[in-house]
């Protein structure tokens, strides 16, 4: 069973699962869902809670001697896992299948930290605990999700804002939903009943957007130049490194130059996508960036690339972020173009 980190309250006050599963890509989500399962079931008498860490040589059987055992302190036990973005191995699959076969009703087992992707919920283990518990996927929000969001965090701090101040402070927080989350709190305590108006929020707002370059990739894919500048405004300010998004670049270009080739071989789109690993959500941004770009345009992204590598390895390029948001634009906007902004001499 599976619900959105929105309905998990709902769900927690209809019923209790033995498992719940938090999985995906947005960490403030994730660790307000994992808050409110601990809290569930303290007040359900689960007050002995348990936290291990997916570490390297991580020893599963000190998790399977804690789930079967019977506490000294407490009749019920909460135990939570921390995968660090990282797998089970086959060891740690056999122990959470073997949870699974047979739930301790006095333990409720607790999984975070990994992405919600179709490869992870494919997992034999996954679909086990899935079967006998609660599977909370913590998406990124956008769009009307994320103004929902928004209106909810204001409702629940009895804040008000006009929708100008509301559309400025999610474009100042872009990404990044705890900086948004604490900045409603602080004007909760500084304005109370008082409408907070665009001018106001300004006076006070830091730019907290979040970016990296998985953003960057679906900007990229969509054409969208004013996104393509800001996120890469904000890598720069970050100061990340210019090869991670060189990186980035070339795998959408390589990617989109295999899904050309792949159709001019005749292969059918849905075994394009299961071969290079294309999600089913993702598949509209891929065509769409096909129907845009052409082979010799991805061809020409790609030499130009292979160039600033080869300029910055041997410190020849003046300004390399300048660079990179030139050979960016041309995923929008495919154009003959030659590598800027390379040092003389």
């Amino acid at each position: 069973m599976r619900c959105y980190a929105n309905q998990l309250n709902q769900e927690l006050r209809k019923s209790s699962q033995p498992f719940y599963l938090v999985f995906g890509e947005e960490p403030y989500q994730e660790q307000r869902a994992v808050d409110s399962i601990r809290h569930h079931f303290t007040l359900q008498g689960y007050d002995e809670i348990i936290k291990f860490a997916h570490l390297p040589n991580f020893d599963w059987q000190s998790v399977t001697a804690q789930y079967q055992s019977m506490s000294l302190f407490s009749a019920r036990t909460l135990i939570e896992i921390d995968l660090m973005q990282t797998k089970p191995a086959a060891s740690g699959t056999a122990v959470l299948k073997a949870f699974a076969e047979q739930p301790n009703q006095d333990v409720v087992l607790v999984l975070k930290n990994l992405p919600a992707n179709q490869e992870t919920q494919r997992t034999a283990w996954f679909k086990a605990l899935e079967k006998q518990g609660l599977f909370v996927p913590c998406y990124p929000l956008s769009g009307m999700h994320l103004t929902r969001w928004l209106d909810e965090q204001c409702k629940q701090l009895s804040l008000q804002m006009t929708p100008k101040a509301k559309t400025t402070l999610l474009d100042a927080t872009e990404g990044n939903l705890l900086a948004c989350h604490q900045e409603v709190q602080k004007l909760s305590l500084l304005f109370g009943q008082n409408v907070v108006d665009e001018s106001t929020l300004l006076k006070g707002l830091l730019n907290q957007s979040k970016f990296n370059v998985f953003d960057l990739n679906n900007a990229l894919l969509a054409g969208n130049k004013a996104l393509i500048c800001k996120v890469m405004a904000k890598l720069m300010t970050d100061n990340v490194e210019p090869m991670s998004i060189v990186w980035a670049l070339q795998k959408e270009a390589q990617l989109l130059c295999d899904l050309h080739f792949g159709q001019i071989g005749g292969t059918s789109w849905a075994a394009l996508c299961k071969k290079l690993s294309i999600w089913k959500n993702q598949e509209s941004a891929y065509k769409t960036a096909l129907n845009r770009l052409s082979l010799t345009s991805l061809q020409a992204i790609l030499t130009a690339l292979a160039q600033l590598d080869d300029a910055y390895k041997h410190q020849a390029i003046a300004a390399p972020y300048q660079a990179l948001l030139h050979i960016a634009l041309q995923f929008a906007t495919p154009i003959p173009f030659d590598l800027p902004l390379l040092r003389e001499g």
